[in-house]
């Protein structure tokens, strides 16, 4: 009967242990990242009775509490800064000179420009140099308020319908003065369009293209832009003239583009002359290297003039706008003036067993002997899940288990308080067989 007793108080203590563990799953519902628990009971170890015919148990104990590192389902935010990983893996975060771990991706940038979690916790990744190659090397995750530098343009690709009916115009194509003698208009073209280039210090200029037919299946191109000398008369500069060739087919033969290219004049400032190469495409013949098709760019058809694409490789500077993640950890900085910069890629972490990780509070986690050492990779490698950026893993408890749980720990709990009731009676019965 002692041990009836004894084996009851057992079980009020384990199923207790079970109602906290249970009590914490529930209490974290809505914490992100959240890895429920789980007991696990066992037997104590049994007495032999009757000469070894049979054994009695004497009770339970908590064998283990085991993390279920189960994936949670995710929630979609609208900050670039909400991470989730897809798949196995931990972010890694810095607290001082200790690594912890993580899968709670609730991060934001402090004054310091580190990014952190809640705690004030960095997190880590792979940093890149300043051309933005990898260097291997993991590190504080810092983002810099320095501008995305400017690039002056040196190509641009026009795509033209150059109208095949037009006629030939045979008069030079000229800046004549108007009649205050102030300004300069264009004479002699049959088309013209414009587009915006940038200098070496990201200043925007405007260059007009005034297209000339020459002879049959033959046209100019007349590059004008504004004059920096705001002190001179003729307020436009003609900068240069290139030649274009066409086929019977209205394919480009040749554009001359493997040329010098036309230097621009944009003032003192400024590097000058600054040189653009124009591409009209690539041509079936002339100066063109490679040879192609002629119809990939340029063309001279018997339809009306048109501008199809025109495309250029400057930029002005730009300020820091937003951060960017892919799925393959890839982080970049993206500017006002539409460049970007890659900082760096994700480092995250892989346990053989993360089951055997120390839960630390604070959705952190810590290595262990049990857990073994982590495994440091970009995601989608060495087994690691994808980033997932604007979303949350949510807490993988589910609450309708840990109901029937709660349910199973609190009748075990009185099942065993009768044992202990129903023992205490039977002994107060042996005790009165004295009277």
């Amino acid at each position: 009967m002692m041990t009836s007793l004894y084996a009851g108080i057992s079980g009020l203590l384990a199923n207790g242990t079970s109602m906290a563990v249970i009590g914490d799953n529930i209490a974290n519902l809505n914490t992100n990242g959240f890895k429920n628990s789980r007991v696990t009971f066992g037997d104590v170890l049994s007495q032999t009775v009757s000469g070894g015919t049979g054994q009695v148990g004497r009770g339970v104990m908590i064998k283990q509490i085991s993390t279920q590192h189960i994936q949670g389902a995710f929630e979609t935010t609208g900050n670039a800064l909400d991470l989730a990983i897809d798949g196995e893996g931990f972010f890694q975060v810095r607290d001082g000179d200790m690594k912890l771990y993580t899968r709670a991706g609730q991060f934001s940038v402090n004054k310091d420009g580190k990014v952190v979690n809640p705690d004030g916790y960095v997190l880590q990744a792979f940093i890149a140099d300043a051309a933005g190659a990898m260097t291997g090397a993991t590190g504080d995750l810092v983002f810099s308020n320095a501008p995305s530098q400017a690039r002056a343009t040196e190509n641009a690709s026009p795509a033209i319908n150059l109208n095949a009916d037009e006629e030939a115009i045979t008069d030079a194509f000229t800046l004549d003065a108007n009649a205050d003698g102030d300004n300069n208009d264009p004479a002699n073209f049959n088309h013209s369009t414009t587009i915006n280039v940038y200098d070496s210090l990201g200043g925007e200029h405007e260059i007009t293209l005034y297209f000339t037919k020459t002879a049959a299946n033959t046209w100019s191109v007349n590059y004008v832009n504004r004059n920096p000398d705001t002190t001179a008369t003729s307020t436009l500069i003609l900068a240069g003239t290139q030649a274009l060739s066409f086929d019977t087919d209205g394919s480009l033969i040749d554009d001359g583009s493997s040329g010098a290219g036309i230097a621009f004049d944009f003032g003192a400032s400024v590097v000058t002359p600054q040189t653009i190469t124009f591409d009209f495409g690539t041509g079936t013949g002339g100066t063109e290297d490679p040879i192609g098709t002629g119809l990939d760019g340029t063309t001279q058809f018997a339809s009306a003039f048109s501008v199809s694409s025109f495309s250029q490789d400057g930029y002005g500077a730009g300020v820091f706008k937003s951060i960017s993640f892919n799925e393959g950890g890839i982080i970049s900085a993206v500017f006002t003036n539409g460049q970007s910069k890659t900082l760096g890629q994700m480092a995250l972490a892989r346990f053989l067993d993360p089951g055997g990780l120390n839960k630390l509070g604070l959705n952190m986690f810590s290595e262990t002997y049990d857990s073994g050492q982590p495994v440091i990779a970009a995601p989608e490698t060495s087994g690691l899940g994808r980033l997932l950026s604007n979303s949350l893993e949510l807490s993988n408890v589910d609450l309708s288990t840990e109901f029937v749980k709660l349910i199973s720990a609190q009748r075990a709990f009185q099942a065993n308080s009768r044992i202990i009731t129903t023992t205490d009676e039977m002994m107060a019965e042996l005790v009165n067989l004295k009277r």
